[in-house]
């Protein structure tokens, strides 16, 4: 099967890693080229000199697109642009996204944020196909997975979540290999979308804020190096950290736990 991977963060390496090792020809990968953009080393590149693959950057895709024939899966592993035409319905089986959130659930970012702040039992991981808008096309499969929410910040259920992404994104490829246009898909019907507004309604601490409210948001938007919950004092921000997510970021920082 005559594949393109589009890709984001390490996780994306072992993905593609996974994709060779099955036998899926990737005829090219997009993925981030300027490391200034990236606060990760990024493997994914690494992964695509190995294997002499042809990488290209996000702006060159849809150019890349027109000189390579018989496509017959375009692959989203974490992408961060907005998929378009051609690359929706032009490949013979369509094209597909791994979304680290449960659908129709939490569409859109700021998933590990929600989770977070309104004390979430559950969550998941997502394998649907794209469509016109953002992941809101049909379902392939969805996993969810018990979580404490009491003990976690935003960039510690990321790190979970990983996994269970790779999880998925192997069960579904080798369904895929397997079934082709057969694979399993179901409408989503209507689900939720965190926008920007809200999320940084949500992030902002106010004197109005009772004490766990303030604890919760400090780790729900803990996701360093990006801005956390905040004050505003005379109009410039300041990210707020506590005992929980300094004792977290010590754990990773000592090589306890992986990142990425």
């Amino acid at each position: 099967m005559d594949v393109i991977f589009l890709g984001k963060k390490p996780g994306a390496s072992l993905a593609l890693e996974f994709l060779i090792e099955q036998g899926f020809n990737v005829l090219f990968v997009c993925a981030i080229l300027e490391d200034k953009r990236l606060h990760w080393h990024n493997p994914l590149k690494d992964t695509v000199k190995k294997h002499n693959i042809k990488i290209v950057s996000e702006d060159l895709i849809y150019e890349e697109l027109q000189k390579v024939r018989g496509v017959d899966l375009v692959v989203s592993y974490l992408f961060w642009e907005k998929i378009k035409e051609p690359l929706i319905t032009g490949p013979k089986y369509g094209c597909i996204n791994f979304h680290p959130a449960p659908l129709p659930d939490f569409r859109g970012v700021g998933g590990y944020n929600i989770a977070i702040y309104e004390k979430l039992k559950e969550w998941g991981v997502s394998a649907h196909f794209v469509d016109q808008d953002f992941d809101t096309g049909d379902i392939i499969k969805v996993n969810r997975f018990p979580i404490n929410s009491e003990e976690l910040t935003a960039f510690s259920l990321e790190q979970t979540t990983q996994d269970y992404l790779l999880e998925l994104f192997k069960e579904v490829m080798l369904e895929f290999k397997l079934k082709k246009s057969g694979v399993p898909r179901r409408k989503q019907g209507n689900g939720r979308y965190i926008d920007r507004s809200e999320f940084e309604r949500i992030r902002r601490i106010t004197n109005k804020d009772s004490q766990e409210e303030i604890e919760r948001k400090i780790r729900a938007f803990w996701y360093p190096p990006y801005e956390g919950a905040y004050v505003e004092i005379d109009g410039r921000r300041y990210t707020l950290v506590n005992e929980f997510v300094l004792k977290e970021a010590a754990k990773y920082y000592h090589g306890s736990k992986r990142t990425g």
